[in-house]
């Protein structure tokens, strides 16, 4: 079982800029990928962004390529979304969750609560 919990979401004004955390704890090892996902009111939730747990390895929807970053540290056990250039399109709830395999734009079997990120114009 893993338990995810999101934080740092919050209400900041468009070319600003939010850093997201994810806190992960129970079984971390034993999921080979990590994301965040997004959804805005009255749309599907959207993949963001994934990294590879025990790699370096990062991939990105191209609506946030550039603007976004993702990282984690395995020794907080802890997964980061750095998001620069916000725009109003980014509002929405944000979550993170486990992912696989590597490479995977669909969430595997857990996800965090969710963080709410207003971006205003």
């Amino acid at each position: 079982q893993v338990h995810l919990a999101e934080s740092g979401g919050g209400l900041v004004q468009a070319g600003g800029s939010l850093r997201l955390s994810c806190a992960a704890s129970g079984r971390t090892f034993s999921t080979p990928a990590m994301g965040w996902f997004r959804q805005a009111p009255g749309k599907e939730r959207e993949f963001v962004a994934g990294i590879g747990w025990f790699t370096t390895r990062t991939y990105y929807a191209d609506s946030v390529k550039d603007r976004f970053t993702i990282s984690r540290d395995n020794a907080k056990n802890t997964l980061y979304l750095q998001m620069n250039n916000l725009k109003s399109e980014d509002t929405g709830v944000y979550y993170c969750a486990t992912l696989s395999p590597y490479g995977s734009r669909k969430e595997s079997d857990h996800r965090g609560q969710g963080t709410q990120v207003t971006v205003s114009s």
